[in-house]
C-alpha cells in the first residue's frame, strides 16, 4: 500500500512539473490574432493598423482581420509571410523560453518577419540584444508548441 501511495505521489508530482504546450496561435477570447490588427499592414504600410470585421479570414483556428480586401487577398496567398513569428506571442518572451501577450503597437520587421513583444519597453529590451533573442526563440518555440 505504502508503494502504491508513494508511486502516486511520484506520478502527480511529475506531471505537475511537466511544462505544458502553449497554443500555437496567440488569441484574445474572442479568436482574434494580433488583437484585431492587419498582419499585412506592418509590412506594406510600416505601421500598426487595426483589421475590420468585414475583412475576417480564419487560419491555423484563429481570426485575422484586415484593414482592406487587398490585404486579405494577399494574405490568403502567402499566410506565413505576413503571420507573426511565434504564434503571435511576444518574441522576447519565447526567447527565454515563456510565453507572453503582446501590444499591437510594440513590433518590429527583421528580414521581412513579423515580431511583436510585450510592450514597447519590452521591445526596447528585445532590440538591445535582437539577433540573439531571435536565435534563441527560434530554438525555444519548437519545443514550447503543442503539436
Amino acid at each position: 500500500m505504502l508503494r502504491i501511495a508513494l508511486a502516486m505521489i511520484f506520478f502527480v508530482s511529475f506531471v505537475a512539473c511537466e511544462k505544458t504546450p502553449v497554443l500555437p496561435l496567440n488569441r484574445t477570447s474572442d479568436g482574434l490574432a494580433i488583437k484585431g490588427y492587419d498582419p499585412v499592414a506592418y509590412v506594406t504600410e510600416g505601421m500598426a493598423v487595426p483589421g475590420l470585421a468585414e475583412n475576417e479570414f480564419v487560419w491555423k483556428g484563429a481570426v485575422w482581420r484586415f484593414a482592406t480586401s487587398e490585404h486579405k487577398a494577399l494574405f490568403k496567398l502567402d499566410p506565413e509571410r505576413y503571420a507573426p513569428r511565434y504564434g503571435g506571442y511576444c518574441a522576447y518572451a519565447v526567447s527565454q523560453g515563456k510565453t507572453a501577450d503582446i501590444d499591437p503597437e510594440a513590433w518590429t520587421i527583421v528580414d521581412n518577419k513579423l515580431y511583436l513583444n510585450l510592450n514597447k519597453d519590452v521591445r526596447g529590451l528585445w532590440e538591445k540584444d535582437r539577433d540573439a533573442y531571435i536565435r534563441q526563440a527560434d530554438m525555444n518555440w519548437p519545443h514550447m508548441i503543442g503539436k
